[in-house]
């Protein structure tokens, strides 16, 4: 059984979403699904899926392992670091979608393009 500290430590200011909601999020951001980051970490998706409704706690290895997979520091996958776009990278989700827009006729890309640039607009973006 472990002992319990005596030590009187400042409390640790974290964001208030908890580990397993943050790796939801920032696979759901990049577009991966929860098969697709197992891959990518070496494991399988029923552990993913654990991780993210914490059935499972995180240890350092694995930390690591999420971190490199989803592209961000160790830090900002426990939340000690506020959360940053990685360096303006688009998600998979959006880059999958651009590639299907290139797909398509000229004319049907020039009305595509058209109609989000207005949608921007009207969005004041």
């Amino acid at each position: 059984m472990p002992r319990v500290s005596r030590l009187k430590l400042p409390p640790l200011e974290l964001t208030e979403e908890s580990v397993g909601e943050r790796i939801a999020r920032l696979r759901k951001e990049r577009g991966y699904t929860q098969s697709e980051l197992a891959e990518r970490i070496g494991i399988i998706q029923t552990l993913v899926s654990a991780y993210e409704r914490e059935q499972l706690r995180l240890n350092a290895e694995m930390v690591v392992r999420f971190a490199l997979a989803l592209e961000v520091s160790t830090d900002e996958l426990l939340g000690v670091e506020s959360a940053k776009r990685s360096a303006g990278k688009p998600s998979l989700r959006l880059l999958r979608r651009l590639k299907k827009i290139e797909t398509l006729p000229a004319t049907q890309q020039k009305s595509l393009l058209q109609t989000i640039d207005m949608f921007l607009k009207a969005a004041g973006k």
